[in-house]
């Protein structure tokens, strides 16, 4: 663990696949949703803790979310919560917390990852954090890191490299969802990988990065860099980050850039963004039905995932595949086969019945 080793922790997303349980107010990375005494952010900082000083691991969220970071999170300084005054994708928030960690040390180098992924081998994952964070240190390079995927998945970017003797390998091209039939031969071609989401790179590779393909978003945080990690900069940044333009970082910068790698990570991975990949997770009895903070009587019924707010009774005869959530104000009975469409079932109860209810 180095003195120059820094994370941002991205947690300001809200995760509306896991409602009724995730909402705008309090979305899932502040949930256990795994029921394992832990919400996932402390499970991720926690992780992250163990290659980067815990005074260097900056929480990026949204402006309304920072108190229940700092409930959960109560380790940290307030300094450490970067809060997003408005929703502009992942490239203007990266962008402005690597010109606070490069005021703090210009040798910093970095790890971008998310809050709400989970990760079961923490010693491969540190060991891949470590060996990307040397590279980083020694080569102006941006690393990502792939996972090797299990099946064609479409709800995942893919990251194409080319092959060579080297661990990290240099990128040839991203590629966005692809249709089914695409994602197929990814499988076959064998030099393909799931995007995950985590990157590492020092902080000057990234920031000289942003100068070359985002000039102007670049231009609008650099005015305001005396103000940053002073009493000023919450002004400058109310006044100006909602100019920045909404746009990912995989479209900012590294779909452009010529000096992007990965690595295949050799750990193993899953973004628990929906309640099916959640089920995925969790030990299933003998029907297979996955249950959380919930007593199950089950007859009939398999494959199901089923999760009560309080150790609630759960009665289920005759349902396979379901998924079953039930909190204070809402009981969701649903097909996972069709757990892809709970945003719009959120949008339609929010329609009819009221925003509270999302």
């Amino acid at each position: 663990m180095k003195k120059n080793y820094y994370a941002i922790l991205m947690a300001g997303g809200v995760g509306s696949r896991f409602w009724p349980v995730s909402t705008t107010k309090f979305p899932k990375q502040f949930h256990d949703m795994l029921g394992t005494g832990e919400s996932l952010i402390q499970h991720t900082f926690k992780r992250l803790a163990k290659s980067i000083p815990e005074e260097n691991i900056f929480i990026l969220t949204n402006a309304c979310y920072s108190d229940l970071v700092q409930e959960h999170l109560p380790q940290i300084s307030k300094d450490q919560i970067i809060g997003e005054p408005a929703m502009r994708n992942t490239a203007p928030c990266i962008l402005y917390a690597s010109l606070k960690i490069q005021k703090l040390d210009p040798d910093a180098v970095m790890i971008v990852a998310p809050s709400d992924h989970w990760i079961e081998d923490e010693v491969a994952f540190a060991k891949d954090v470590q060996k990307s964070f040397e590279t980083c240190e020694q080569h102006d390079r941006l690393i990502t890191l792939g996972i090797k995927p299990t099946f064609p998945n479409t709800g995942y970017g893919y990251i194409q490299y080319k092959e060579d003797e080297n661990t990290i390998k240099e990128v040839s091209k991203f590629t966005e969802k692809p249709n089914y039939e695409t994602a197929k031969q990814f499988l076959v071609e064998g030099n393909y990988l799931w995007n995950a989401g985590i990157f590492v790179w020092s902080v000057s590779s990234i920031l000289k990065a942003f100068e070359n393909y985002q000039k102007q978003m670049t231009a609008l945080f650099v005015k305001g860099l005396p103000e940053l990690n002073t009493v000023a900069e919450e002004g400058f940044i109310q006044d100006n980050y909602p100019l920045a333009e909404n746009i990912s970082i995989d479209y900012a910068i590294l779909e452009q850039a010529d000096n992007v790698y990965v690595l295949p990570a050799s750990f193993d991975w899953n973004d628990l963004g929906t309640w099916g990949s959640l089920y995925n997770e969790l030990d299933k009895t003998d029907a297979q039905n996955a249950v959380v903070n919930a007593k199950l009587l089950a007859q009939n019924a398999k494959g199901n995932m089923i999760r009560t707010s309080s150790e609630k009774v759960v009665v289920v005869d005759g349902l396979d595949d379901y998924i079953i959530i039930d909190n204070e104000e809402v009981l969701l009975i649903y097909p996972k086969t069709k757990e892809q469409q709970i945003k719009e079932v959120l949008a339609a109860v929010k329609t009819k019945f009221g925003e509270h209810y999302g």
